[in-house]
């Protein structure tokens, strides 16, 4: 993301690069008669530029716990690595990874395909108490466990504690406080209030949970996305860009947004956990302490901001599946994660890390973890990941006004009601 969850779904089967020797190809390895692991374990991490080499550094220290196990890591965009995953998986797995780190609704889809292995009963679970019961959720399909809680995130309101202090504003609680505080902050200071990301879908779910909607009632097999909420949460997010009070971009939306919170273009942001160590190393947060985050603000209905986050997932058609479970294990334990939120400040997935003297006193980690704990999960189905893709289409057209906010919700409800197999009503 990051991220650009939606922007997966909108990748089409892309040709593999040559860029690994996976779970197809790759050196068989497994178990010998003495217990050891050996062999290749290939890991496609899908992590940013922020983090990618924190992550490889991790991975790297596996090697030294198994010395007879070498890891092939390999950075693949995140915009990319689900299309490529199963256009690998689909052709046979040459090329496939042997490990994958998938955001939490690829976890289901793949699976539901086949091509994932279960880890229940394997040594890629262990402590299996520990983990949130929110993350471990989005690890489950059809009762069987399927990944390894590796991150879990939400959304924030990032904030430039400076801009607003100068034009006398506070954080802002909610949708309309946010609109009168960045025409405020605009007055004030010539700068922008708010730059909101207008090219990934998941950037709407605040909009949409703040007015008491969800995009289904998986319970009731009923899609609700176009019921009035939804048309609100259109609107509100039109508003705002309509007002003045939020500039957005529907093309170049994650560069373009950090761009402007780093260099103090821009009062305020959307994001999350995985966007903090970048928004750091601009030139508005020399000083660290100027970054301010607060939950997003709540719209008619109340505050929400939706649950993501990634698992560690194991190709079925590893190779070499015993250094591959032992590797997820390894990534997912408590020693990584403390490892991970000590320097990028992502959230833990094992409620015992959050016990862990430095994480505990990171003042991004207890505001996430709030978060977090009141985070909406998102439909745990296969066709998880494809409800962005209707979202994606409609939202930019929204914002830019070639869409009115009912327009949008009934063509996105009727790309669910055909996407969606079943009684779905």
């Amino acid at each position: 993301m990051r991220h650009g969850i939606a922007a997966t779904a909108l990748v089409a089967v892309i040709a593999l690069t040559g860029t690994a020797c996976g779970g197809g190809d790759g050196d068989g390895g497994g178990k010998g008669s003495d217990g050891k692991i050996s062999g290749t374990v290939t890991y496609w991490d899908t992590s940013n530029e922020a983090e990618k080499g924190t992550y490889e550094q991790l991975a790297r220290g596996f090697q030294k716990k198994y010395p007879d196990v070498k890891v092939n890591y390999v950075n693949v965009p995140f915009g990319e690595a689900l299309a490529k995953f199963k256009n690998a998986a689909g052709s046979g797995g040459s090329g496939a990874p042997d490990v994958l780190r998938a955001e939490v609704a690829w976890t289901q889809d793949l699976a539901n395909i086949g091509y994932l292995a279960k880890l229940d009963g394997t040594t890629a679970l262990a402590d299996r108490s520990d983990y949130l019961p929110k993350a471990a959720a989005g690890t489950k399909f059809k009762g069987a466990t399927y990944g390894v809680p590796q991150v879990i995130d939400t959304l924030g309101l990032f904030y430039n504690k400076k801009m607003l202090k100068e034009a006398g504003v506070e954080p802002p609680t909610s949708w309309a406080g946010l609109k009168a505080a960045a025409k405020k902050i605009k007055q004030k200071t010539g700068k922008t209030g708010l730059y909101l990301r207008g090219d990934d879908a998941y950037w709407y779910l605040p909009f949409l949970y703040g007015e008491g909607g969800d995009l289904l009632d998986t319970g009731a097999k009923k899609v609700t996305v176009d019921d009035a909420p939804g048309v609100k949460a259109f609107a509100a997010a039109r508003d705002l860009v309509a007002s003045g009070a939020a500039e957005t971009d529907a093309t170049d939306g994650w560069d373009t947004m950090q761009h402007a919170i780093k260099n103090g273009d821009a009062a305020m942001t959307l994001n999350g956990p995985w966007a903090i160590e970048d928004t750091l190393a601009g030139k508005a947060f020399k000083d660290p302490s100027n970054l301010g985050v607060v939950p997003v603000p709540a719209g008619s209905g109340g505050q929400g901001a939706p649950q993501g986050g990634h698992n560690l997932t194991v190709y079925a058609g590893s190779k070499n599946l015993d250094a591959s479970y032992a590797f997820a294990r390894y990534m997912g334990s408590a020693e990584v994660q403390a490892k991970t939120t000590e320097k990028l400040s992502l959230l833990p997935t094992r409620t015992s890390v959050y016990r862990n003297e430095t994480v505990a006193a990171n003042p991004n980690v207890k505001f996430f973890k709030a978060a977090v704990d009141k985070a909406v999960e998102r439909p745990w189905i296969p066709e998880g990941n494809s409800l962005f893709q209707a979202i994606l289409v409609q939202f930019p057209n929204v914002l830019a006004g070639r869409t009115s906010p009912k327009e949008a919700a009934t063509s996105v409800g009727d790309a669910y009601r055909k996407l969606l197999k079943g009684d779905w009503k």
